[in-house]
């Protein structure tokens, strides 16, 4: 059986000094079976999480079949269509990572920001489109983009292109190229109209699934913590955030609902925490913006939704906080993995109530264990002042009709770690329910099991 390198999946001297120097070592599963076929120009199915490799097992081969080429006048070869700004922008930066010895270039066209630049870079001809559905469609009708002499496309995420529709346009699109192309379509899961799309325009594809991660990284210390209520969550997870013992230096906050983000964000931002939201009803400019601090270590908490953030490729995470629990377990999977990456420890905190027993169960039985239960920190003397300006504040922003006008621009952070010199989050902590009372409201002493209120 042959060693599982870069260097035996066929790719060239050249492309592979840009693996190396990007720091890959050993391919991942899906870039190992699927590289090989599309380097054989056979159409694709790669069934696959974010996080797997799959940008680069559709991106490194790409390059490879680009650089042997000619174009025709500059038109674009080849074509990559995301559901989101984010992704495309994070496709871009590996384009330009693997292919930075060749000649290849590039155009990123996404809505959400000004066209002059995309079709100034259209004009002067490009090799790669990467693009979101419809401002694709807009310039196109626009007579800006020429899609005649695509010979390689990439349908990437076509699970979450249906939960978005954009199913239509991609069927569109689909008709407006080339019907003798290389087809790559990737995706989490095959549901039938992503079946039925792959069956209409794919020519006898290769099906590359791999299984998806049911256990998180043993490098992610997982804890839960059980609340008698939702009204008890702000004031936990700002307690978590502050407390020194918890060691936070930056975290993923995900909430289930976007209007919970913007509240949360408006919340922690007023307690004095650098946090900022990402959902998507932020125009794209904020979107970058708050990514790019985020990175930089301007803000130090993001809230998010499991829609905003998928995709998100950020290192050096230290907390991942589950405001909510998810109501799916593999996403529970998904947000906690986001920490403890490259051989880095990271931890997960989950805020449970009653209502939640239902939710933590799927999650324990798909991970094959329980969750560590953990209490939440408690007050310290001295609290009253913070903890009545943190209630008043959290009223203050539950009762907010307008929950549209966030704080969508990144809080203006020391750029440093959340418990450095100085941290965002100064002041004392706030306070905490009864750790120590094990009865919830309604239940008396009979809780739910996953809140301590029988055996497991």
């Amino acid at each position: 059986m042959s060693e599982n390198t870069f260097e035996n999946l066929g790719l060239s001297d050249t492309l592979l000094r840009a693996v190396t120097e990007a720091g890959y070592v050993t391919p991942t599963e899906i870039q190992t079976r699927a590289i090989p076929w599309i380097l054989q120009a056979r159409d694709v199915i790669g069934i696959a999480r974010t996080g797997t490799g799959k940008t680069a097992s559709f991106t490194l081969p790409m390059i490879e079949i680009l650089a042997g080429g000619i174009s025709k006048a500059r038109m674009p070869r080849a074509l990559i269509l995301t559901p989101t700004r984010e992704l495309a922008a994070q496709i871009a930066e590996n384009f330009d990572k693997y292919g930075k010895y060749s000649s290849l270039s590039k155009c990123l066209i996404v809505g959400g920001v000004g066209m002059d630049q995309q079709i100034s870079l259209l004009q002067r001809g490009v090799d790669v489109l990467i693009a979101t559905p419809g401002r694709l469609l807009d310039l196109f009708e626009r007579g800006n983009v020429l899609l005649n002499d695509i010979k390689v496309l990439v349908v990437d995420e076509a699970d979450r292109m249906l939960d978005m529709g954009f199913i239509p346009d991609i069927e569109r699109i689909l008709k407006l190229i080339p019907p003798i192309r290389q087809t790559l379509l990737f995706s989490a899961t095959m549901p039938g109209p992503i079946q039925k799309l792959a069956e209409q325009f794919m020519q006898n594809p290769r099906t590359v699934a791999v299984a998806a991660q049911a256990s998180p990284a043993e490098t992610v210390s997982q804890n839960l913590i059980a609340l008698k209520g939702g009204r008890d969550k702000d004031r936990t997870l700002l307690r978590l955030i502050e407390d020194p013992a918890t060691g936070v230096v930056n975290a993923f906050v995900f909430c289930n609902r976007k209007r919970d983000v913007s509240t949360l964000a408006r919340f922690l931002a007023g307690q004095g925490i650098s946090a900022a939201p990402l959902h998507g009803d932020m125009p794209q400019a904020k979107r970058t913006e708050t990514l790019q601090a985020f990175k930089d270590g301007q803000v130090a908490v993001m809230i998010c939704s499991d829609v905003a953030a998928r995709g998100l490729d950020i290192t050096g995470v230290s907390h991942v906080f589950n405001y909510d629990v998810p109501f799916n377990a593999e996403d529970y999977v998904h947000r906690i993995g986001r920490t403890g990456r490259a051989g880095r420890t990271g931890v997960s905190y989950t805020l449970a109530t009653p209502d939640d027993g239902k939710l933590v169960d799927a999650i324990e039985k798909l991970i094959g264990r329980a969750i560590p239960r953990a209490d939440a920190p408690a007050r310290s003397g001295g609290d009253g002042q913070r903890e009545e300006k943190a209630e008043k504040q959290e009223k203050h922003e539950r009762s907010r009709g307008d929950r549209k006008k966030s704080a969508e621009a990144p809080a203006k952070g020391e750029g440093r770690n959340v418990h450095g010199e100085r941290r965002p989050g100064a002041g004392n902590r706030a306070q905490a329910f009864d750790a120590d009372d094990k009865s919830g409201p309604g239940f008396g002493d009979h809780l739910p099991a996953f809140m301590g209120g029988g055996k497991r």
